[in-house]
């Protein structure tokens, strides 16, 4: 779905994603990852604004804003210039005219702006009929600033998923974050209401959203939920927290008469899972299994570095050796392209980007020729990535689920007035080259989302259907049928944060 909006703060980008289905949210805070801050580019007219910002910039060492008095048509002609430099796809921007992207028509500069911003995104389509950018978007700068460096986020550790976003909705909890309020919640409970509102049906969107993603340490709210395998609702009222999110999970292992099989439920590439990583493959080395399974189905993105490092653990050193896990390429006017960023190969050490581990440290590895991954439509950018890189050199990557959302894309935020503009700038190729897959990746067995087991069950659908194609080499029927009324063929939808849900290169890090 093609996102339109301009978002003011991180809570109205929740509220339009729950009820609206439009770009990304998230309710479990986002675990101490720090995002890159913009890559300037030289653009005339940068920071000559209709309402320049005054003060300092707390997120930028208190530097002051380096706005200044001008006109909308200012903030226009720059973005303009930006777009037809930097985009991707500069050659197929549309001929919009800026004269009607006004202040009158669109009630404020910031939303004028987001207008013009969209108008400027091609509209080129790929072959499926899908919005070749269904990607960029805008956001408000000081939203984005504490959003990408903060270390926790504000809420109760539940992660969200809607398999009907409009009227009659349905609200599932896809999981939960350990240590945190709802910790105590089954994956799978619906939610029927908030603070006595009608979730499913009501239009007062302002109160469900406030009670389901709330703004402040301490506030209370009463959701009303049905926990799996039951007909009667019951209450529970939850203490919003500062919380952080877990991106690695379920670390566990599975004998089967084919051999020993390691399995982690990995769910955002943030910063802190570079530690838990490390952590989880060396626990699943010392097991001595010979197949892995890599649950990725809500996995949307995060930090490359982290990707590759991944890449680099599953299929270790020897078949990694001077091979490339992604190169991203850029149009043929950014200078970014061979000053900044080249290739980017498959990381056999640490970061440093987790502060529970040193940089450089060596990293342990599996050597797996072989990998199962548990993937759906929210199996995007960087963990589709990994899939690419893996399979650029040869390793067998067989997909169970649904097929992925299909964003090779990259791109730098860019702040100009106030508004950070996330244009799509690059694609990532693997190792022999391959970045085409707009359309997503199709698995190898279509198995539809079980919500009537946990994560890690072994009985879960797309578990048991990994577990059967590990022992047999095939999609197996029985696992294929429906596992309950629960499961679900619909389109499951995430509200992740964009930080959780994009592929961010660290400049001058390889």
């Amino acid at each position: 779905m093609n996102c339109t909006k301009k978002y003011n703060a991180v809570a109205g980008l929740f509220v339009s994603v729950m009820l609206f289905g439009c770009g990304g949210g998230g309710g479990g805070g986002d675990g101490g990852s720090t995002a890159p801050r913009e890559v300037s580019a030289s653009v005339p007219l940068a920071g000559i604004c209709a309402a320049p910002r005054s003060g300092v910039d707390a997120y930028n060492n208190n530097q002051p804003y380096p706005d200044v008095q001008g006109t909308i048509e200012n903030e226009k002609s720059w973005l303009s210039e930006y777009m037809h430099k930097s985009y991707l796809w500069y050659r197929e921007i549309p001929n919009a005219d800026a004269s009607q992207y006004t202040t009158g028509r669109y009630g404020s500069v910031a939303n004028a702006m987001d207008a013009y911003f969209q108008a400027l995104k091609t509209q080129s389509l790929t072959p499926s009929g899908k919005l070749k950018d269904q990607f960029s978007f805008t956001y408000d700068t000081a939203a984005w600033e504490a959003l990408s460096q903060n270390n926790a986020g504000i809420g109760y550790g539940i992660e969200y998923a809607s398999l009907s976003i409009s009227p009659p909705r349905n609200y599932l909890i896809a999981y939960t974050n350990p240590g945190t309020p709802a910790a105590h919640l089954t994956r799978g409970t619906q939610i029927l209401a908030v603070d006595g509102v009608d979730l499913i049906n009501s239009s007062e969107i302002d109160k469900l959203s406030a009670g389901l993603f709330p703004k402040n340490v301490g506030e209370q709210h009463t959701l009303t939920i049905l926990d799996p395998g039951t007909s009667v609702s019951r209450d529970v009222r939850l203490t919003a927290a500062v919380v952080t999110s877990t991106p690695v999970q379920n670390v566990k292992t599975f004998d089967t008469t084919a051999g020993r099989v390691g399995y982690m439920l990995f769910n955002d590439h943030l910063a802190t899972a570079e530690g838990q990583l490390v952590n989880a493959v060396d626990t699943l080395h010392t097991a001595g299994i010979t197949d892995l399974i890599l649950d990725i189905r809500y996995n949307s993105g995060g930090y490359l570095d982290i990707a590759s490092e991944l890449a680099y653990m599953i299929a270790g050193p020897v078949v990694t050796n001077g091979k490339t896990f992604e190169r991203p390429i850029f149009n043929d006017k950014t200078p970014l392209a061979s000053s900044i960023f080249s290739v980017i190969p498959f990381l056999s050490t640490t970061q440093g980007l987790d502060s529970t581990v040193p940089s450089n440290q060596a990293l342990p590895h599996l050597g797996l020729t072989r990998v199962f991954m548990i993937t759906g439509p929210n199996t995007c950018s960087a963990s589709e990535a990994i899939i690419n890189g893996l399979r650029g050199i040869g390793v067998q990557v067989v997909l169970i689920g649904e097929t992925t959302c299909g964003k090779p894309y990259g791109f730098f935020p860019k702040d100009n007035c106030g508004t950070t503009y996330f244009a799509i700038e690059s694609q990532g190729l693997n190792d022999q080259g391959f970045g085409d897959y707009a359309e997503g990746f199709t698995p190898t067995c279509n198995v539809a989302d079980d919500f009537s087991h946990e994560l890690g069950d072994e009985s879960e659908g797309r578990l048991a259907a990994a577990l059967a194609y590990q022992k047999s080499g095939s999609c197996s029927a029985r696992t294929l049928r429906a596992e309950s009324t629960r499961t679900s063929n619909a389109k499951v939808q995430m509200f992740k944060s964009p930080l959780r849900t994009n592929r961010f290169i660290r400049a001058g890090s390889h």
